[in-house]
Parts: C-alpha cells; structure tokens; sequence
C-alpha cells in the first residue's frame, strides 16, 4: 500500500470546515470533492457526515495517496477516488447534489476556474450546494498581508495561478445559475464560499 501523504494544514483547517459543511450538506446526499489533495479532507469528512457519499477526485497523481486513506478508513459512505480534471469536457462524475473543493482556485489558471465553474454548473442538480474554501481577494485587495505574500510567491512560481477575486468567482458561479448563500471567514484568512443551484 502506498505511504499516505500527510498535509498539516488539511489537520488544522478542517474542524472549522466542518462546522460550514454540516449546515451547507445538509440536505445534500452525495459530494463531489475535486482536487482531495492528501485525501485527509475526504475521510475526516466522510465520518463526520455519514449521511453522505462523499466521492473524492484528483489529478491521476494523487490517486494512489488518496486511496490509501480511503482504504484504511473503511467508511461505507467514502468511494474510491476518481481521476478528474476540471478542464475536460466530460466529468466522470455527471449529477449530484453536493460540490466541496479546498485550496484549488488559487493555483489553477483562471481559463481552469471558470471550467470548474462551467462543471459544476451541468453537474449540480437543482437546490445543489457548492462549497469552495481557500484565500479570496475583495475589491482587488487582499483581507491580510500574509494572503499578499501568498499571492506573489503563487504567481511568481505560476503566473497564471494567484489568489482569485470574490466578484469575480461569483459572477463565474452566477452564470452557471449559482446564487451566494453564504461567505463564512475562516482562521488564517480563509473564506468557505457557498452556492446553491436555482430551481428552473
């Protein structure tokens, strides 16, 4: 079995993802996590809301560490890891009523983010929730320096990456047919953002 790989901030912002995902999930059945990461999010939450399936994805990279999460936790309600890439026409997964991504927006390019929105937008269902945690910039200025200093050493190692802009992501979600709900602060200047899918 592949050693699992370990994030130590998945560890301290996940208590308080929670407590935004009980109230966001909790009429939903079924989540889609995209980009799971380390896939420490994935079981954390699964067990602690066992009312949903909760599907993690990634890159095909991060398969192998996610999996081996999955497989030592045994939780009924936690599928096996799915390969996804936000800029394919085809998601593997194609309705739901629950999105959850963490720490993605920022270091994808803005054409990736607005494919994830676009996904989201034909995956979720009607009364579906999209919830996105990360760093958020308002009005073209950064809620801390620190978030400032993020945002440069992203950009410098990525220039398509950085911290992306509320109104801008929200204008993408509107579009899909997503109204804000909430905007919840979080330790370490961090927002969980939180769509619902309109009834047409």
């Amino acid at each position: 079995m592949p050693q699992k790989p370990w994030s130590e901030a998945c560890e301290r912002n996940r208590g308080p993802i929670l407590e935004v995902l009980r109230g966001a999930f909790a009429g939903a059945t079924q989540v889609l996590e995209i980009g799971a990461g380390t896939g420490q999010h994935a079981v954390f939450f699964a067990a602690a809301l066992p009312h949903l399936v909760w599907q993690p994805s990634d890159v095909a990279a991060n398969l192998p560490g996610i999996a081996a999460w999955c497989d030592e936790s045994g939780l009924p309600n936690l599928r096996a890891p799915l390969e996804l890439d936000v800029d394919a026409a085809d998601w593997p997964v194609t309705a739901g009523d629950g999105l959850f991504s963490a720490n993605t927006l920022h270091i994808m390019s803005w054409a990736s983010v607005r494919n994830f929105f676009a996904g989201a937008g034909r995956l979720l269902e009607p009364g579906g929730v999209l919830a996105v945690y990360g760093p958020f910039s308002y009005g073209g200025r950064h809620t801390a320096e620190s978030n400032a200093r993020f945002d440069a050493f992203l950009r410098a190692r990525d220039p398509l990456s950085g911290i992306r802009d509320f109104a801008a992501v929200c204008e993408l979600a509107h579009a899909q047919g997503l109204c804000l709900v909430a905007d919840h602060a979080l330790p370490a200047n961090n927002r969980t953002l939180v769509w619902r899918r309109g009834h047409s």
